[in-house]
């Protein structure tokens, strides 16, 4: 009984992923999500860092100039919000080429990491010069 179930549970882990050369459809998705998963935390990273100088900002700020605008920071998370519905949505559009076939999920993951790629960039431009 205990050789089944060390089989069984040798089964159940996944494979190596050799993501440098992906050979199978499988292999091509897990990647790309693993690659998503990166650039995802990388941005991330650099939200903390832009939405601290936009509250640094914000403090500059105060009792300066008042108006009727939203803060920095406010108007940051707004936009990161909005920017997270057009990825999300985008990128669904983008693998309807590939509706219904094991590549789909390869084409939403490929074009998040394209986008949130550029939005870490964009994020990073917006502090540079501060």
């Amino acid at each position: 009984m205990i050789p089944l179930l060390l089989m069984l549970a040798g089964q159940a882990t996944d494979p190596p992923l050799n993501c440098k050369d992906p050979e199978t459809q499988y292999a091509m998705n897990m990647c790309a999500g693993r690659d998503f998963e990166r650039t995802d935390a990388a941005m991330n990273r650099q939200w903390a860092k832009t939405k601290a100088a936009m509250a640094a900002r914000d403090i500059r700020l105060k009792g300066i100039k008042p108006d009727r605008d939203p803060s920095y920071v406010d108007a940051l998370v707004a936009a990161q919000r909005a920017w997270l519905t057009f990825r999300d949505t985008q990128c669904r559009l983008e693998g309807y080429s590939m509706r219904g076939g094991s590549a789909q999920s390869l084409e939403i993951s490929g074009c998040k990491t394209r986008l949130t790629i550029d939005r870490t960039q964009q994020l990073a431009k917006l502090i540079k010069d501060l």
